[in-house]
C-alpha cells in the first residue's frame, strides 16, 4: 500500500509539473509563432530562435519521463548543433526535422497537453482519495501523446547517422593526414638525416682509404653508429604505425606488453577468446596505450587497470586508475585523439573523472572475431 501510495503521490506531482510546462509551452508557442512573420525585418529572428532552442528543454524533460513511466528508452532525436552566427545557426535548426517534431508538440502541448493535464491533476486527487479508481490514466494518455511526437523516427535516425558518419569521415581523413605528416617529418628529421650522415661519412672514407687508413677506420666507426641509430628510429617509427608485438601477439598480449613497461603498475584482466580484424585491434591498442599515457603523466596514480573484454558483438576496453582524477574529454589531454580514433570505428568512449578521483575510461569498439586467440587472456599486475 505504501509503494502504491507513492506511486500515486508521484502521479500527482508530474500532473503539476506537465501543467507549468504546458504553460510554458503556451508562452512559446505565441512568442514563436509571432516571430515567424517578423524575420522579414529581422526581429522576428531572435524570437524564432529562442523559441527552438527553449522547446527542447522541455521537449527533453517530456521525454525523461514519458520513457520512464512507459517502460521505453526515448534518445534525443537532435542533430549536432553547427557553429557560426545567428542566421545559419537558425538555418541549421530549422533543417533539422526535430525541430518541426518539437513545434508540432509545442503546439499539441500547448492545447490539449494542457488540458490533459489540468484533468490529471483532478484525477491524481481522486485516485488518492478513491483506490479503486485505476491511477493515471490521463497521465498515462499524455505520456503516450509525447512518445508519438518526441520520440526518434527512422528519418530522424537516419539523419543523426548520416551526420556521425559524415564527421566521423573527416575527423578520420584529418587524423591520417595529421599522421602522414608525422610520418614524413620523422623520417625527414631523423633516419633520412643520418642516413645523409652515412653517406657523407663513406665518402669521406673512400677519399682517405689510400693516405689516412686510421681517419678511415675512425670514419667508418662513426658511419656503423649512424646506421645503428637510422636503424634504430625507423624500428621506432614502424612501431608506431604498427607494434610488431601487435600483429606477433594480438590485442592482449600487445597490452601486456605495454603495461608490463610502464612505470606504475599496471594490471591486465583480459577475455578475448579470439583474434580481432587487424585496424580494430590497432585502433583498440593505441586507444589504450593513449590512455595508459595520460594516466601516467597526468593523474598521478601509483596503480592502474586495464580490462578488455569480447561481448555482445563488441569489444569493451576499460582503463581505470587511482589518481586525481579532472579528466576531461573538452580540455583535451588526448582524449579527443581518442575519441576520434574510436570514432572510425563507431566507438564511443566514456570518462567518469571527478575532482579527486578515481577515473574510469570505458571504450567500447564494435567489432566481430575472426580468429583463434594466439595469446593468453589472463591477468597481469
Amino acid at each position: 500500500m505504501r509503494q502504491e501510495l507513492l506511486n500515486r503521490l508521484r502521479l500527482l506531482l508530474w500532473a503539476g509539473a506537465a501543467t507549468g510546462l504546458a504553460v510554458a509551452s503556451l508562452v512559446l508557442f505565441v512568442l514563436t509563432l509571432a516571430g515567424f512573420p517578423l524575420v522579414l525585418v529581422w526581429i522576428g529572428l531572435p524570437m524564432v530562435f529562442g523559441g527552438i532552442v527553449a522547446v527542447r528543454p522541455i521537449g527533453n524533460v517530456h521525454r525523461r519521463y514519458a520513457g520512464a513511466l512507459l517502460g521505453r528508452e526515448l534518445g534525443s532525436p537532435y542533430l549536432r548543433p553547427v557553429p557560426g552566427n545567428l542566421l545559419v545557426r537558425l538555418r541549421a535548426l530549422l533543417a533539422d526535422p526535430a525541430t518541426w517534431r518539437d513545434l508540432a508538440w509545442l503546439t499539441v502541448n500547448a492545447t490539449v497537453g494542457l488540458a490533459l493535464s489540468l484533468m490529471a491533476i483532478v484525477e491524481a486527487i481522486l485516485d488518492l482519495l478513491f483506490w479503486w479508481l485505476p491511477a493515471g490514466v490521463l497521465i498515462r494518455v499524455h505520456a503516450y501523446l509525447a512518445c508519438a511526437l518526441l520520440a526518434p523516427n527512422d528519418r530522424t535516425t537516419l539523419a543523426q547517422r548520416v551526420q556521425q558518419l559524415t564527421e566521423s569521415r573527416a575527423e578520420t581523413v584529418d587524423t591520417s593526414a595529421a599522421e602522414l605528416r608525422r610520418i614524413e617529418r620523422d623520417l625527414h628529421d631523423g633516419a633520412q638525416a643520418r642516413l645523409v650522415a652515412l653517406g657523407m661519412s663513406l665518402g669521406m672514407a673512400e677519399e682517405q682509404l689510400a693516405r689516412d687508413p686510421d681517419a678511415v677506420r675512425a670514419l667508418l666507426a662513426e658511419a656503423r653508429e649512424t646506421s645503428s641509430q637510422a636503424l634504430t628510429e625507423l624500428r621506432d617509427l614502424v612501431r608506431g604505425i604498427h607494434p610488431p608485438v601487435l600483429a606477433d601477439r594480438g590485442l592482449v598480449g600487445a597490452v601486456q606488453a605495454l603495461c608490463l613497461a610502464s612505470p606504475i603498475p599496471i594490471a591486465v584482466q583480459a577475455d578475448v577468446p579470439q583474434r580481432l580484424p587487424a585496424p580494430v585491434e590497432s585502433a583498440a591498442y593505441f586507444a589504450v596505450a593513449e590512455t595508459v599515457t595520460n594516466v601516467i603523466k597526468h593523474s598521478g596514480a601509483t596503480a592502474a587497470e586495464v580490462r578488455l573484454e569480447h561481448r555482445d558483438g563488441a569489444l569493451h576496453l576499460q582503463v581505470s586508475d587511482n589518481g586525481t582524477g579532472g579528466a576531461d574529454p573538452a580540455r583535451g589531454t588526448g582524449l579527443r585523439g581518442i575519441e576520434r580514433r574510436l570514432g572510425a570505428f563507431d566507438g564511443t568512449l566514456a570518462v567518469q573523472s571527478p575532482p579527486g578521483g578515481p577515473t574510469v575510461a570505458a571504450m567500447v569498439l564494435p567489432c566481430a572475431l575472426s580468429s583463434p586467440r594466439t595469446s593468453p587472456s589472463c591477468g597481469t599486475g
